[in-house]
C-alpha cells in the first residue's frame, strides 16, 4: 500500500534541513557567503584589504560549498532517517573533511597572509565547522518556528472543508430527490459521508493524487445534484501519475471555488476544466472555469481557501512550488506546480 507521511501534531518534526530542496540550497549559499563576507570585513583595514580578503576566502569557500552540497544532496535520504544529533554531526564532519582535502590539494592557493602549515589547515577546518554549526542552528530554529504555522495551515484547511453552505446545500439537494430517486439520494449521502470522513481523519502531509481525484469527483457529483446540467466538468488525466503524492485538501477547494464563483453565478452554467499531468519531474494541476464579466473573478469569499493553499505549498515545498493565477473578465485559471514525489509501496 502506498506510504503516506503523517504529520500528526505529536510527531517530532524533522529538524535537519532537506539538502534536496532548492530553497534550502539557496539559503545555505547566501548565508555562508554572508558569514564569510562579515568575517572578511571585520579583518579588513581598507577597501583594498577588504577586496583581497573576500577574494582569498572565496577561492576556498565556493568549491567547498559546491562539493559539500552535492555530497549532502546524495546523502540526504540517509541523513533524514537518523536522529538529529547524528545527522548534524555527519553534516559537520562532511564539510570539515571536504575543506581539509581541498585545502591540502590547493597548496599555496588557499593560504592566507601569514598562514603556514598546520595552522592554516586548522583555521580553515575550524571556520568550516563553525559555519556549519551556525547554519544547522539557523535551520533548526526555522523548522521549529514553522511547525506551528504548518499545524495552523492544516487546521484552516480542515475548517475550510466543512463549510456550512456546502452542508446545507447538499442536504437540501438530497431531500429534493429522496422520493423520486432514492438510490441516487443514498449514493449522494455515502459520498458526503466519505468527504467528511476524509476531513475528520488524521492529518497527512502527503496523500496519493488518485485518492484526491476520487474525492474531488465525489464532491462534484454532490454539486451536480443541485446544479444539474449547468455544471459540466472536463477531466484531462491522460498523463496523470496516480501514485504522485500531493498535500491533502488541495484539489477540492479549487473545484469548490470554481463552482461557487465561476459556474453558479452564470444562468447558463459552464465548463470546469481540470488538467493533471507530469512534465519534467514536476506535477502540474490546472483548474479553469468561466468568470462573470460583471464581477471581479474570485471575490472575497474564496480568499481564505486560496491563501491557505499558497501557504501550505510554501511551507512544504519552499521555492520549488509555483502558484499562478490567470484571469480576465470571462476566464479564471489556477495553475499549481510542485515537485513529483512518488509514493512508495510497502
Amino acid at each position: 500500500m502506498p506510504e503516506t507521511r503523517s504529520i500528526n501534531q505529536n510527531v517530532t518534526p524533522k529538524l535537519l534541513p532537506d539538502f534536496r530542496n532548492l530553497g534550502t540550497v539557496l539559503r545555505i549559499v547566501l548565508l555562508a557567503n554572508g558569514i564569510v563576507l562579515l568575517g572578511a570585513a571585520s579583518q579588513a583595514t581598507s577597501w583594498g584589504a577588504l577586496r583581497d580578503n573576500i577574494l582569498q576566502s572565496s577561492v576556498l569557500l565556493q568549491p567547498v560549498l559546491l562539493i559539500s552540497l552535492l555530497l549532502l544532496h546524495a546523502l540526504s535520504p540517509v541523513l533524514m532517517r537518523r536522529p538529529y544529533w547524528q545527522g548534524a554531526l555527519a553534516v559537520t564532519a562532511v564539510v570539515a573533511a571536504i575543506t581539509l582535502v581541498l585545502d591540502k590539494l590547493g597548496g599555496e592557493l588557499f593560504s592566507g597572509l601569514g598562514d603556514a602549515g598546520m595552522f592554516r589547515f586548522t583555521r580553515h577546518v575550524l571556520a568550516a565547522i563553525a559555519i556549519s554549526l551556525v547554519l544547522l542552528a539557523y535551520f533548526k530554529l526555522r523548522i521549529q518556528a514553522l511547525t506551528p504555522a504548518k499545524q495552523e495551515a492544516r487546521l484552516q484547511a480542515l475548517l475550510a472543508r466543512i463549510r456550512p453552505h456546502f452542508l446545507f446545500n447538499t442536504i437540501n439537494a438530497v431531500l429534493s430527490i429522496v422520493r423520486a430517486d432514492p438510490k441516487r439520494a443514498e449514493t449522494a449521502l455515502e459520498d458526503m459521508a466519505d468527504l467528511f470522513r476524509m476531513a475528520m481523519s488524521e492529518p497527512r502531509e502527503m496523500v496519493e493524487l488518485s485518492k484526491e481525484v476520487e474525492l474531488a469527483r465525489q464532491y462534484l457529483g454532490l454539486e451536480a445534484l443541485r446544479m444539474g446540467d449547468r455544471l459540466r466538468v472536463r477531466w484531462d488525466t491522460q498523463n496523470m501519475p496516480p501514485d504522485a503524492l500531493i498535500p491533502p485538501l488541495m484539489l477540492q477547494p479549487l473545484l469548490e471555488n470554481a463552482v461557487y464563483h465561476g459556474i453558479e453565478p452564470l444562468p447558463q452554467g459552464g465548463d470546469i476544466e481540470v488538467q493533471l499531468y507530469l512534465d519534467n519531474d514536476e506535477l502540474h494541476l490546472k483548474v479553469s472555469n468561466p468568470a462573470q464579466a460583471q464581477t471581479e473573478p474570485y471575490a472575497n469569499g474564496n480568499k481564505m481557501a486560496l491563501s491557505n493553499i499558497r501557504e501550505r505549498l510554501a511551507l512544504l515545498f519552499d521555492v520549488e512550488a509555483q502558484y499562478q493565477v490567470e484571469s480576465d473578465a470571462s476566464h479564471y485559471q489556477v495553475h499549481i506546480t510542485i515537485p513529483y514525489v512518488k509514493g512508495k509501496t510497502t
